[in-house]
């Protein structure tokens, strides 16, 4: 399959081309966005991700933005640190997988009722393959929400995605989903609440859904 056609041969090299389980072997227990943006991504997960439903948090760390208040039937974790993945309190199960050595999933067929993916993105070398895997493992019309802002690693993230800005980064988000076999792609900015003092990074999403047959 022609994922990646139209794209430069380098568009999703990176800098530091050793393998990422390499980079990510020390845990880091630290957050990535200032506690503003982690709360607009946890008010946007409260209104796309369903309640009660099994879901994947895929490449997620120590922390999850899930709001507290939600139930889930189960929150699957994936990371490349075990122990980070050990510490996050909101999975109840977890697997540690490089996506870019092999961009497969080790779950059944329409399992799923929802998946995220926070400011992770940009780290992903084949991203049309991750994401059809997401397709195949998500139930027709579940939501996969990715929310990113402008901090990433330089030596990890794709050279395309250091070449854009935050609204073409969701065109190019986009773009790899619909080649997926997503559709209903839906894009936007979340802002902050007036006079957030807590509030500096900017967050941008992309919500994709599975076909629903008709």
């Amino acid at each position: 399959m022609r994922d990646l056609e139209g794209f430069h041969p380098a568009a999703f090299s990176k800098a530091d081309p050793e393998p990422d389980a390499l980079f990510y072997a020390e845990p880091r227990l630290v957050t990535h966005i200032d506690d503003g943006a982690i709360n607009a991504v946890t008010a946007l997960y409260r209104t796309v991700l369903p309640e009660n439903g099994v879901i994947l948090d895929l490449m997620s760390s120590w922390v999850s933005h899930l709001p507290e208040e939600m139930v889930f039937e189960r929150v699957i974790g994936h990371g490349l640190n075990e122990a980070e993945l050990l510490e996050n309190p909101r999975l109840d199960d977890h697997f540690v997988a490089d996506l870019n050595a092999a961009p497969s999933l080790p779950l059944a067929d329409r399992s799923l009722d929802g998946a995220c993916m926070c400011v992770a993105v940009q780290y992903l070398q084949q991203p049309v393959s991750v994401f059809r895997e997401l397709a195949r493992v998500l139930r027709p019309g579940a939501p996969l929400v990715i929310t990113f802002s402008n901090r990433y690693f330089p030596t990890k993230a794709v050279a395309i995605w250091q070449a854009l800005d935050g609204p073409d980064r969701q065109k190019l988000v986009s773009i790899c989903a619909t080649r997926a076999g997503f559709t209903e792609i839906e894009t936007g900015e979340v802002r902050p609440e007036a006079d957030d003092p807590a509030w500096q990074d900017p967050i941008w999403a992309v919500i994709a859904r599975v076909p629903v047959p008709l």
